[in-house]
Protein backbone atom coordinates (compact mmCIF):
# COMPACT_ATOMS: atom_id res chain seq x y z
CA UNK A 1 0.00 0.00 0.00
CA UNK A 2 1.62 3.18 -0.91
CA UNK A 3 1.36 6.06 1.30
CA UNK A 4 -0.63 9.06 0.63
CA UNK A 5 1.47 12.34 1.20
CA UNK A 6 -0.25 15.11 2.80
CA UNK A 7 -0.93 18.11 1.49
CA UNK A 8 0.52 20.12 3.85
CA UNK A 9 3.96 17.98 3.05
CA UNK A 10 3.87 19.82 -0.53
CA UNK A 11 3.18 23.56 1.25
CA UNK A 12 6.29 22.75 3.49
CA UNK A 13 8.68 21.69 0.85
CA UNK A 14 7.88 24.48 -1.17
CA UNK A 15 8.58 27.17 1.46
CA UNK A 16 11.69 25.17 2.35
CA UNK A 17 12.88 24.64 -1.25
CA UNK A 18 12.40 28.68 -2.17
CA UNK A 19 14.28 29.49 1.34
CA UNK A 20 17.05 27.44 0.13
CA UNK A 21 17.37 29.36 -3.13
CA UNK A 22 17.47 32.81 -1.08
CA UNK A 23 20.01 32.15 1.67
CA UNK A 24 23.57 30.41 1.46
CA UNK A 25 26.73 30.49 3.05
CA UNK A 26 27.63 33.63 1.17
CA UNK A 27 24.50 35.48 2.57
CA UNK A 28 26.22 35.10 5.87
CA UNK A 29 29.98 36.09 4.99
CA UNK A 30 29.85 37.50 1.21
CA UNK A 31 31.92 37.81 -1.05
CA UNK A 32 35.34 39.43 -0.81
CA UNK A 33 35.94 42.98 -2.39
CA UNK A 34 39.30 44.38 -3.17
CA UNK A 35 40.13 47.81 -3.27
CA UNK A 36 42.76 49.20 -5.49
CA UNK A 37 45.25 49.81 -2.60
CA UNK A 38 45.44 46.19 -1.60
CA UNK A 39 42.61 45.42 1.14
CA UNK A 40 40.79 43.08 0.81
CA UNK A 41 36.81 43.24 2.29
CA UNK A 42 34.68 40.32 3.60
CA UNK A 43 31.36 41.28 4.68
CA UNK A 44 29.74 39.70 7.97
CA UNK A 45 25.77 39.34 8.11
CA UNK A 46 22.89 38.34 10.80
CA UNK A 47 20.43 36.15 9.18
CA UNK A 48 17.39 34.98 11.22
CA UNK A 49 14.55 33.04 10.31
CA UNK A 50 11.22 32.28 10.81
CA UNK A 51 9.29 29.51 9.58
CA UNK A 52 5.44 28.52 10.03
CA UNK A 53 3.43 26.15 8.18
CA UNK A 54 0.00 24.34 9.42
CA UNK A 55 -3.49 22.69 8.28
CA UNK A 56 -6.63 21.03 8.90
CA UNK A 57 -9.07 18.38 7.31
CA UNK A 58 -12.64 19.42 7.38
CA UNK A 59 -15.52 17.74 6.45
CA UNK A 60 -15.39 16.90 2.83
CA UNK A 61 -19.35 17.45 2.04
CA UNK A 62 -18.96 21.11 3.27
CA UNK A 63 -15.65 22.68 1.94
CA UNK A 64 -13.64 20.84 -0.94
CA UNK A 65 -12.96 17.82 -2.84
CA UNK A 66 -9.78 17.71 -1.00
CA UNK A 67 -10.97 18.77 2.69
CA UNK A 68 -7.71 20.59 3.20
CA UNK A 69 -6.84 23.44 4.10
CA UNK A 70 -3.56 24.99 5.08
CA UNK A 71 -0.83 27.57 4.83
CA UNK A 72 2.74 28.07 5.16
CA UNK A 73 4.80 31.40 5.35
CA UNK A 74 8.35 31.99 6.25
CA UNK A 75 10.23 35.70 6.99
CA UNK A 76 14.12 36.34 6.45
CA UNK A 77 15.82 39.38 8.02
CA UNK A 78 19.50 40.08 7.07
CA UNK A 79 21.63 42.33 9.30
CA UNK A 80 25.37 43.19 8.25
CA UNK A 81 27.25 43.19 11.27
CA UNK A 82 31.06 43.58 10.59
CA UNK A 83 33.55 43.59 8.20
CA UNK A 84 36.63 41.31 8.29
CA UNK A 85 39.49 43.63 6.82
CA UNK A 86 42.15 41.78 5.36
CA UNK A 87 45.79 44.00 4.75
CA UNK A 88 49.29 43.39 4.95
CA UNK A 89 48.59 39.97 5.84
CA UNK A 90 47.04 40.85 8.97
CA UNK A 91 42.97 40.30 9.91
CA UNK A 92 41.01 42.68 11.64
CA UNK A 93 37.38 42.80 12.51
CA UNK A 94 34.95 46.35 11.80
CA UNK A 95 31.65 45.87 13.54
CA UNK A 96 28.75 47.41 12.36
CA UNK A 97 26.88 49.10 14.93
CA UNK A 98 23.06 48.95 13.73
CA UNK A 99 20.91 51.70 13.81
CA UNK A 100 18.75 52.41 16.70
CA UNK A 101 15.17 51.21 15.79
CA UNK A 102 12.61 52.07 18.27
CA UNK A 103 11.78 54.97 20.07
CA UNK A 104 12.98 53.28 23.79
CA UNK A 105 16.24 52.98 22.01
CA UNK A 106 16.74 56.60 20.68
CA UNK A 107 15.58 57.81 23.87
CA UNK A 108 17.90 55.97 26.13
CA UNK A 109 20.84 57.09 24.16
CA UNK A 110 19.94 60.70 24.78
CA UNK A 111 19.35 60.22 29.11
CA UNK A 112 23.43 60.85 28.99
CA UNK A 113 22.81 64.36 27.15
CA UNK A 114 19.77 65.25 28.68
CA UNK A 115 21.08 64.40 32.50
CA UNK A 116 24.15 66.54 31.09
CA UNK A 117 22.39 69.95 30.01
CA UNK A 118 20.25 69.82 33.22
CA UNK A 119 23.39 69.74 35.22
CA UNK A 120 25.12 72.32 33.34
CA UNK A 121 21.46 74.47 34.10
CA UNK A 122 21.16 73.42 37.56
CA UNK A 123 25.15 74.47 38.38
CA UNK A 124 24.55 78.14 36.47
CA UNK A 125 21.68 78.29 38.55
CA UNK A 126 23.44 78.09 41.34
CA UNK A 127 26.16 80.39 40.17
CA UNK A 128 23.79 82.96 40.25
CA UNK A 129 22.35 82.51 43.26
CA UNK A 130 25.66 82.98 44.84
CA UNK A 131 26.36 85.84 43.56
Amino acid sequence: MEKQQQPISSLMEVSMQKIKEMIDANTIVGEPISTPDGITLIPVSKVTLGFAGGGTDFEQAKVSKSGFGGGTGAGINIIPVAFLVIKSGKVDMIYITPPKSTTVDRILDAVPDVLETIGEFMDRGNEETED
